[in-house]
């Protein structure tokens, strides 16, 4: 008698309105993850092309420069 597990009489598992919450919640998750991914993504994009063009103007200059001198 002391192995039986007591059967739980209702109130257990979950509500409509707390699985409605719960999808609620993870939609409104996965949106803000997406926007903030993608505003993350925006960021290193625009650092990327700041990069390539600073290199490629100091590119210029170099063989501006490097014509100069000879």
């Amino acid at each position: 008698m002391a192995g039986e597990v007591e059967k739980q009489q209702g109130g257990g598992g979950l509500r409509l309105a707390d699985g409605v919450l719960l999808v609620a919640v993870g939609v409104v998750g996965v949106l803000v993850a997406f926007w903030i991914l993608s505003a993350v993504a925006g960021i290193l994009w625009g650092l990327v092309k700041v990069v390539v063009l600073v290199a490629l103007v100091v590119g210029v200059l170099y063989l501006l420069v490097g014509r100069r001198r000879s």
